[in-house]
């Protein structure tokens, strides 16, 4: 019984804890989407670049 009622109270304590919780309005939420959106494609460019220098550099040396 004793796990019943701990399975129960920790449902009640995250149900209470998720009332306390500031959920993103539509814009914030579109905002922050597209800042990760750009986030990624800049650092997606950055890593292919550095692949294609270090690339031609170790073909140059070997």
């Amino acid at each position: 019984m004793n796990l019943i009622n701990k399975t129960i109270q920790f449902f009640r304590e995250a149900y209470h804890e998720l009332t306390k919780v500031i959920w993103l309005g539509r814009k914030e939420a579109i905002g922050t989407t597209i800042v990760v959106v750009l986030f990624v494609i800049i650092m997606s460019i950055f890593v292919s670049l550095v692949d294609l220098i270090l690339g031609r550099i170790m073909g140059i040396i070997l």
